[in-house]
This record gives structure tokens, C-alpha cells and sequence, in this order.
């Protein structure tokens, strides 16, 4: 399924459209049983060296506050997403099995939800089970900051609090391609307090 983006109309988010739209090309491809072609929809970004973290300070459904420092040594997978984008529902259950069996291994799995109010999403959870912890992005301003502004997005943080990775469009958390970005991550030492 292909990512779906929140502003076409930016010029300089050309070359990231053309990734998805590829993507979206290719899974279709997949599904329509045509032999001979790779099946990718993802695509794994580093987070460049020489840009800052951004701030991060969001509250979850029941009002407690999340940020960045109070999760210090841990490693973060903030997952961006929208109750209307269709690869964002396909990948949370295999995002909420991970996120289940890494717990043991120092990993926090927040969904950030992207502006849409806390009765849309707390509607959405009631017909749709889902228990990693849900974070209000309500004025959009983390996913415009974090995210190239497709969705699914996840940004994936390190124990020593720097983003590592970007991956934009659906991914099996339970695969190979997920246990090979994290793995490295989770082995890292953990920071001391």
C-alpha cells in the first residue's frame, strides 16, 4: 500500500513524492502477481548527522505529558499517523506486536497521531484494538518538524537520544527489515543516569 503524503504542493518534497509514488507502484505491482518485480513499501532514511533533534513535548490520550529526556536511555519509535491514512491502520498490529516483544529490550513505542481530535482517535481505538500508547499531535507542528510529512512515517531514536532513522511508508515491524534497523539499536549501551 502506498504512503500517503499531507502537502503535495511543496516543490522541495519532490524527490520524496517520487519515492512514494514509486513505492506505491511497486506494492501494486506486488499484488497484482506480476513476476520479476521487488516488492518495497518502505524506504529506510538516515537521520542526516548536522540536524538537530527537534523538541519533542506531546501528551497522550489520558493527558500525561511525553518528551524526549524522560525517555533517555530507552530506544524511541515514534510512529506518525492518521486514522484516514490506510497503510498507517494496515501496519499497526504488527507495530503493536513489536512493540510488545521489544518492551523487555528498553523500547518505547509511542504513535503519534497526526490532528485529529482526541474523540476522533479514542472513536477510531474503540473499533479498532490497539494498545502502544497514543500521543496528540493536535496543531500538526511534531509531524511537520519530525517527518517529511508522509505517513506512515516512523522515526527511530537511539538510547543516547539522536534520531537514527526515518522510515516513510508501511513496514512489517515484525519482519527482517525491522528486526535488522532495531537490533543495532537495542544492543547499543545503555546511557547512564
Amino acid at each position: 500500500m502506498m504512503a500517503m503524503r499531507i502537502d503535495e504542493r511543496q516543490p522541495e518534497l519532490a524527490t520524496t513524492r517520487r519515492r512514494t509514488l514509486g513505492l506505491g507502484a511497486a506494492a501494486l505491482c506486488v499484488m497484482a502477481g506480476w513476476p520479476g518485480v521487488a516488492r518495497a513499501a518502505h524506504v529506510v532514511r538516515s537521520w542526516p548527522a548536522a540536524k538537530p533533534v527537534p523538541a519533542f513535548d506531546l501528551v497522550d490520550l489520558d493527558g500525561a505529558r511525553w518528551n524526549l529526556a524522560a525517555l533517555g536511555g530507552r530506544v524511541v519509535v515514534l510512529n506518525f499517523w492518521a486514522t484516514w491514512c490506510e497503510p498507517c491502520r494496515l501496519e499497526m498490529p504488527s507495530l503493536e506486536a513489536m512493540a510488545a516483544r521489544r518492551q523487555k529490550d528498553g523500547v518505547v513505542v509511542a504513535a503519534v497521531n497526526y490532528r485529529e481530535t482526541p474523540e476522533v482517535v479514542r472513536r477510531y481505538l474503540e473499533r479498532h484494538s490497539f494498545k502502544v500508547p497514543v500521543l496528540l499531535d493536535l496543531d500538526g507542528d511534531a509531524a511537520m518538524t519530525w517527518t517529511p510529512r508522509v505517513f506512515p512515517s516512523t522515526v527511530l531514536i537511539g538510547r543516547d537520544g539522536r534520531p537514527v532513522h526515518t522510515v516513510l511508508g508501511e513496514l512489517d515491524w515484525d519482519g527482517v527489515d525491522a528486526q535488522a534497523l532495531l537490533d543495532p539499536m537495542i544492543s547499543a549501551p545503555r546511557r547512564s543516569t
